[in-house]
């Protein structure tokens, strides 16, 4: 079963055997609104935690997302290229952004679990 982290720049991340799939929380995606378009990072880039390698654009504004930690794009998420929107449907599912090889598993202790997230936001 795979470990789920949030972070305070509202993404999520679910790690199993060392890739993480990473995403924006749902959230996130009701703060932005409708999504247009997204950017997203090139499989095989290097990563350092909190680089901006995705940008969100939604009929409010464009928004960067930060890597949450450090690592290498193995898989971005090709469906929202023609469907944007899925973010805004399924932000924590289908709607995932990149996956990553985990490149320091130590960054994950900086994160929170689902209790802390809950409470950021409340």
């Amino acid at each position: 079963m795979a470990d789920i982290y949030y972070t305070d720049e509202h993404e999520w991340l679910s790690v199993e055997d060392g890739i993480a799939t990473v995403g924006i929380t749902n959230y996130a995606q009701e703060q932005l609104g409708d999504l247009v378009f997204v950017e997203l990072p090139s499989v095989g880039a290097a990563i350092a935690k909190g680089d901006a390698n995705v940008v969100v654009e939604s009929v409010k504004a464009a928004s960067d997302v930060f890597a949450p930690i450090a690592g290498e794009i193995t898989a971005v998420n090709d469906a929202l290229e023609g469907d944007p929107a899925l973010v805004n449907s399924a932000a924590e599912s289908n709607g995932w952004l990149y996956k990553m090889k985990v490149a320091d598993v130590s960054e994950l202790s900086s994160l929170m679990d689902l209790e802390a997230y809950k409470a950021l936001i409340a």
